[in-house]
């Protein structure tokens, strides 16, 4: 990372701490003089970050600037999304976590922290604010309000350590909220939380405080900490260049002065030793009697949630291969249609993105919406019965072929009916095997009517067809747009539910185009675009194309969008 770089990230991180301070004039000051120096450098790949913090910070400093700094975070997301930079998305889902508190919106800000939270596992996020997220999530699950401060007070250091860590089960997030919070605590520069790794007999950590640092992990029976560890006893070092049991290499290695250490196991309710704290350099003075009290106290109330963490994560763990060995099995299952029928390759897909799409538009929870993405994948698996010669056929299909393709829902639905493993999946077989019903109970294969079509198999009907007719065949080419919305629009209500049209006029352009762009690898949308389709819908493109007399502005909206619906495969936008 270039030297420069790295200092606007350390300037970014100063003006985080400032906000999170509530020190909202100081971090304005801040973002200006950082915003004026990005300029004369012609350096932009930060301004994402400064337009949320701005966003933010102008929050802080009048809760009357709601909406206007709304917008300007807003525009902060769409640059992060333009650059696709993952730090950038993952500081703006904090910062409108942070924004939504602020206005009581807890059930908003948590689904921002959580999606701060799934971004910060990514390896290029450069921004660690893993525990200040904590908290607040913390903070919320236990009722307290925006105002409550993100950093510790020393005096209630054990009652705010428990409500951090209470609902916490991510080990990694685990350790650096304790050591975060045990800093500030004993009012100390650093803070490591090693645990005791009794496979290996080594002691790991994925967090120093105050050091840039990735997994520490050494033999349990080195260093003080390893001592402490095997010994049970506690070392406070007033001076650690005079105390022969310190070893100064570290110190060396990374240019750190310590001076006083206070070192103390940490122990279940057992009394077994499962890690150690380390800490370094207390603020003033040494560390005195007090504050080894006080570390006990801490190690007493964090072992619990330390070891329920471990167990939580080996729970996970094994969940995830579970999990990922399913997915592999559905995505098997998806390519071998597309092997089969080169026609319609890549349908599946993009019907998933669709379908993802709508069931979120929905506010659907994310288990509901699981659901749909896997039944979608798979709503044509039962194509796999349908013979060669109707399935990839160029032509129009005689009444008896078309018979023939038909069969292929209740085969979908024969299909994964074998395979079912859970309730779960029998929802997956149902949505999946009524993509083709209609609302007005003349679809098939079971000629469903109305709501008896599973809400996900509604979804799958627009979804379906919209891909089908947008999508070019080597034998014709995609259906022009506007008879395309027009086909959704006048089956509504007989062959669609109308909420689910309803619903697609509603979805964000650029989200529609982006399911478009899946055809052609390599290709993307045009940052001079990316104002205009995310600002409008379906139902206002709709509108520009039915007007006899468009204005500048509907012309403007359809040549962009025509740029990128006419595309060819390999072609990039003029």
């Amino acid at each position: 990372m270039a030297k420069t770089v790295v200092d606007y990230k350390e300037r970014i991180v100063s003006v985080i701490s400032l906000l999170t301070d509530k020190d909202a004039m100081s971090a304005i000051e801040a973002l200006k003089k950082l915003s004026d120096s990005l300029k004369k450098e012609s350096e932009n790949s930060f301004n994402s970050e400064i337009m949320s913090l701005t966003g933010f910070a102008n929050y802080l400093a009048d809760k009357n600037n709601f909406q206007s700094a709304l917008e300007t975070i807003n525009e902060g997301r769409v640059l992060a999304e333009a650059s696709d930079n993952v730090s950038a998305k993952m500081l703006n889902e904090f910062i409108l976590g942070e924004i939504n508190f602020g206005e009581s919106e807890t059930k908003v800000a948590l689904k921002h922290y959580a999606k701060a939270n799934e971004l910060l596992s990514d390896k290029d996020v450069i921004y660690d604010i893993s525990a200040p997220i904590a908290i607040r999530i913390s903070q919320i699950h236990n009722g307290l309000d925006f105002n409550h401060p993100v950093k510790a007070d020393p005096l209630v250091a054990l009652v705010k350590i428990g409500r951090s860590i209470s609902a916490l089960t991510d080990i990694k997030v685990l350790l650096k909220v304790i050591a975060e919070e045990t800093r500030n605590a004993v009012q100390a520069d650093r803070c490591t939380v090693f645990l005791w790794d009794k496979k290996t007999n080594e002691l790991w950590s994925m967090v120093a405080l105050g050091l840039d640092s990735e997994e520490i992990r050494f033999p349990a029976d080195k260093g003080l900490a390893g001592y402490v560890a095997q010994t049970g006893e506690s070392i406070n070092i007033k001076d650690a260049y005079n105390d022969k049991r310190f070893n100064p290499e570290v110190d060396k290695k990374t240019g750190y002065k310590t001076k006083t250490i206070l070192c103390l196991p940490i122990k279940n309710n057992n009394k077994e030793i499962i890690g150690v704290f380390q800490v370094l350099n207390k603020n003033k003075g040494y560390f005195t009697k007090s504050d080894e009290d006080l570390l006990s106290a801490i190690g007493g109330s964090a072992s619990i949630a330390l070891e329920n963490a471990q167990l939580f994560a080996e729970q996970q763990k094994l969940y995830k291969e579970q999990k990922e060995l399913f997915e592999n099995f559905i995505d098997t299952l998806a390519t071998s249609i597309d092997a089969r029928d080169k026609i319609t390759a890549g349908h599946s897909l993009r019907v998933k993105l669709y379908s993802v799409l709508l069931a979120k538009a929905l506010k659907l929870d994310e288990k509901e919406v699981g659901l749909i993405e896997k039944a979608a994948i798979l709503h044509d698996i039962g194509k796999i019965g349908i013979m060669d010669s109707v399935l990839q056929k160029e032509g129009k299909l005689t009444p008896e072929e078309y018979a023939h393709i038909q069969e292929h829902a209740r085969i979908t639905h024969d299909i994964l009916n074998k395979i079912q493993t859970s309730e779960d999946f029998r929802k997956i077989t149902e949505i999946a095997s009524a993509h083709h019903e209609k609302f007005n109970g003349n679809g098939y294969y079971q000629h469903l009517k109305g709501k008896e079509i599973p809400l996900g198999g509604r979804i799958l009907a627009v979804a379906d067809v919209f891909d089908a007719i947008t999508s070019k065949r080597h034998y014709r080419d995609r259906m022009p747009i506007k008879n395309a919305l027009e086909i959704l629009i006048k089956d509504s209500g007989t062959h669609f539910d109308s909420l689910i049209v309803d619903t697609f006029m509603k979805l964000n352009l650029y989200d529609i185009i982006q399911v478009f762009l899946t055809e052609n690898a390599g290709s993307y949308i045009d940052v001079s675009d990316l104002k205009i389709l995310s600002e409008n819908t379906p139902a206002i493109l709709y509108k520009a194309l039915c007007s006899e007399k468009p204005t500048p502005k509907q012309k403007k909206l359809m040549e962009t969008f025509d740029g990128y619906y006419t595309k060819k495969s390999g072609e990039d936008k003029a």
